[in-house]
């Protein structure tokens, strides 16, 4: 006597034939080792740089691009250009990769090409994740509004200002404005006190606020706004630049 035959619900599924349990699709895609992300001027010769050669490269106009790819393949290393680190591009892309704890994993690396030299002999620096001013030609989603009276320079990590005698974080900063991320609200013309730390004493002025945005950072409120100076004395905040921007720190790894 044969056995009764037994048709399951995974057969009327598949057509009357069991397959068995259904497994996720595996995305067979490689995961690249490096992203590289560079002007396109300076990409070939990065691209030549011992460690840089197989790199999955995007130039600074895809910089949404690379950052999907990022966020979806989490490559181990993750070298952006000086110039591109100190946009606003790549400033608010570092942002990014800096909050999302997926990508913990990644190592962020900022490397320099300098005109001084050969296309062959990059010069590759690690230094602190800095953040710099907004362009409104930038894609909204990695950017802010904003605009631009001086030259700013990105500062390095962990610069914390006193606005109000409240405790913000100094992104950037010219001669006549800054770009700081405060837990205190900031609305937009309103006239604050500015206060930078100075081993000899603090640089205090006043300076309005020309643009704020409301953001969320690792989950806690934060105000991203930019300042314009009032009365600030120039000569001082020149020092202060000169002491903490990103070019420099860069340019005392290269000279070492």
């Amino acid at each position: 006597m044969r056995s009764p035959i037994i048709h399951t619900e995974d057969e009327s599924k598949n057509g009357g034939l069991y397959l068995g349990p259904d497994e996720p699709i595996k995305d067979l895609t490689p995961v690249p080792a490096t992203v590289l992300i560079a002007s396109s001027a300076h990409l070939p010769a990065l691209q030549a740089q011992d460690g840089l050669s197989g790199a999955l490269a995007f130039s600074d106009r895809e910089v949404l691009r690379a950052f999907e790819v990022i966020t979806d393949k989490r490559p181990r290393l993750i070298a952006i250009e000086q110039l591109v680190a100190v946009s606003s591009r790549g400033s608010a892309l570092i942002d990014r990769i800096k909050a999302d704890p997926a990508l913990t994993s990644c190592e962020v690396r900022i490397v320099a090409c300098d005109q001084g030299e050969t296309p062959d002999e990059p010069v590759a620096a690690r230094m602190p994740l800095a953040r710099a001013e907004p362009d409104p030609a930038a894609p909204e989603v990695l950017d802010v509004e904003g605009t631009r009276r001086a030259p700013r320079f990105a500062m390095v990590e962990g610069i914390e200002v006193l606005i109000d005698g409240n405790s913000a974080g100094l992104r950037d900063l010219s001669l006549s404005g800054a770009m700081v991320t405060s837990p205190a609200t900031l609305r937009p013309n309103q006239r604050v006190r500015l206060s930078l730390p100075d081993a000899t004493r603090p640089i205090r002025f006043n300076a309005v606020v020309a643009w704020a945005r409301f953001e969320l950072f690792n989950g806690a409120p934060r105000y991203r706004a930019g300042l314009e100076f009032v009365d600030a004395d120039e000569h001082a905040v020149q020092r202060f630049i000169d002491a903490h921007a990103v070019e420099r720190f860069i340019a005392a790894l290269g000279k070492g």
